[in-house]
C-alpha cells in the first residue's frame, strides 16, 4: 500500500510532508508517494535525521489512496493533518488553496 511521511514542524508545530528531494512541505499535493515497504522505509531514514537534527518532531508514514483521481489520505485522522481545520473553510490550509483535491465525505462546507 502507497504511504506518505508526515510530521511537524517544530517550531511551531505546522503539519508537514516529506518530499521527493528528501525536503518538507506545508502542502500534501507535494508529498511523496512511497509505493513499498523499502521506500517507505528509506524515507523514515532521511526524517530521522531531521528530527536529530530538531527540524521536524514525530515523524511517521500513513497510507494514501487514489480517489476520483486524486491522491488522498486513508485515515480520517490525516485527512484532517491533511486539510486543516474541520469546523471552517476560511480557515487553514483549504483557505490558502493547500488542501488535497477530495476530501472524505464527512467533512462539511461550514
Amino acid at each position: 500500500m502507497p504511504e506518505v511521511i508526515t510530521a511537524n514542524r517544530l517550531t511551531d508545530g505546522v503539519v508537514l510532508f516529506q518530499t521527493a528531494d528528501g525536503g518538507w512541505s506545508e502542502d500534501f499535493n507535494r508529498a511523496a508517494v512511497h509505493p513499498d515497504a523499502a521506500a517507505t522505509k528509506a524515507a523514515l531514514a532521511l526524517a530521522e535525521a531531521d528530527l536529530a537534527a530538531n527540524i521536524v518532531v514525530d515523524a511517521y508514514a500513513f497510507a494514501v489512496e487514489i480517489r476520483n483521481g486524486h491522491l488522498v489520505p486513508k485515515a480520517m485522522r490525516e485527512a484532517i493533518r491533511a486539510t486543516g481545520p474541520t469546523v471552517r473553510r476560511d480557515l487553514g490550509k483549504q483557505a490558502h488553496g493547500l488542501a488535497p483535491h477530495s476530501r472524505p465525505a464527512t467533512f462539511g462546507d461550514a
